[in-house]
């Protein structure tokens, strides 16, 4: 059965699989980290772009270390997951000086790179070096768990170990990156999470979730993370073709990236009452709030958090003294500024004739 799985795999992807993506068939160590880093949870067609871009930003690891991190934040804009970003810099800095541009290549160094886990250590391993590493993400989870009728939750210690000890021993140790990238791709084309390809499928004759009727059952997963909701109201206060930002320091996912006035709740709020507030009182030093312009809610959905958004864009007569930790800037500089996507989504549609 898993000399089957492998041949019947390696099978279709010669035949069949045409599945495009530019670092595809790649074998530079520096082309591959950087894909695999944009795609940490970030969808191929999403990532695609940004790839491109960072390759003709930044052709080498020397570049990427050199560049200032704003400019490099700024490129990843809109990409989320901020802490890959962080990484990505870290992580070519060392290489860049302690290694002089030149990728490690055995997998324990580089899994001790910054950013990097177990899957992306096997992925660089196998695609740059020809290591015999098994690369296992969500997609390969969830062929090995149909196809083999697995019911061991993959989100356990013991069901990770299981799919890694499984993905290995069915590798195929002569072609393992090709092995890994046709696995991925058919978890990506054909086995896919909602509505596979199963009367298409090479390997349906001996696919138990198939002939048992539990496509739509695996994988399992035993953990459902409780999702909270917050409110984001953001103040972009104006004085004199300025305005006010912040660079968030703390350790979130938008560390590093700017942002203005913000108050949270946890619920929606009307913009009176938010007007109204102690905590708006005391931003404005008491000055009268004139309210510009208003925007919709904007919605962004992360793995364990719903967050609302609104803007209300104001302008104040004199310089406010509250702002600690606050720097005032040029409306027209905000373009050179790194932003988390609502923000930056909401600069892209926002025009000057709305924002005053």
């Amino acid at each position: 059965m898993k000399a089957d799985f492998s041949k019947n795999l390696l099978l279709w992807d010669q035949k069949t699989n045409n599945r495009p993506m530019p670092w595809k068939g790649i074998k530079d160590p520096y082309k591959i980290w950087l894909s695999e880093i944009i795609l940490q949870q970030t969808r191929v067609e999403q990532g695609w772009a940004y790839y491109e871009r960072f390759i003709k930003a930044f052709p080498t690891i020397h570049d990427l270390a050199k560049a200032p991190e704003k400019r490099v934040f700024k490129l990843w804009e809109g990409l989320g997951y901020y802490n890959r970003c962080k990484n990505l810099i870290a992580t070519a800095k060392k290489i860049s000086v302690e290694y002089k541009g030149r990728f490690p290549s055995s997998y324990d160094e580089i899994l001790e790179l910054k950013g990097i886990g177990p899957y992306t250590a096997a992925a660089i391993a196998s695609f740059a070096f020809d290591l015999p590493y098994a690369v296992v993400d969500g997609n390969v989870e969830r062929v090995l768990s149909r196809y083999f009728g697995i019911n061991t939750p993959v989100d356990t210690n013991d069901g990770k170990k299981m799919y890694n000890l499984l993905a290995n021993a069915l590798l195929d140790k002569k072609k393992p990156g090709k092995y890994n990238q046709a696995i991925m791709d058919f978890g990506a084309v054909v086995c896919k999470p909602q509505n596979p390809l199963c009367q298409h499928c090479p390997q349906r004759r001996s696919c138990q979730a198939y002939h048992f009727h539990l496509t739509q059952a695996l994988p399992v997963k035993s953990k459902k993370a409780e999702k909270k909701i917050r409110w984001f109201y953001y103040f972009i206060i104006e004085h004199q073709g300025g305005l006010w930002v912040h660079k968030r320091d703390a350790k979130d996912v938008w560390q590093n990236l700017y942002e203005f006035v913000l108050w949270e709740t946890n619920k929606e709020t009307a913009p009176d009452k938010i007007i109204g507030s102690a905590f708006a009182l005391k931003t404005f030093d008491n000055q009268k709030i004139n309210i510009k312009n208003l925007s919709p809610v904007y919605k962004q959905q992360l793995t364990h958090q719903t967050i609302y958004t609104q803007f209300l864009w104001a302008s104040v007569k004199k310089l406010l003294k509250n702002l600690e930790g606050y720097e005032f800037i040029k409306i027209k500089d905000l373009i050179k500024l790194p932003f988390p996507k609502t923000i930056a989504d909401y600069l892209k549609t926002a025009s000057m004739n709305e924002r005053r």
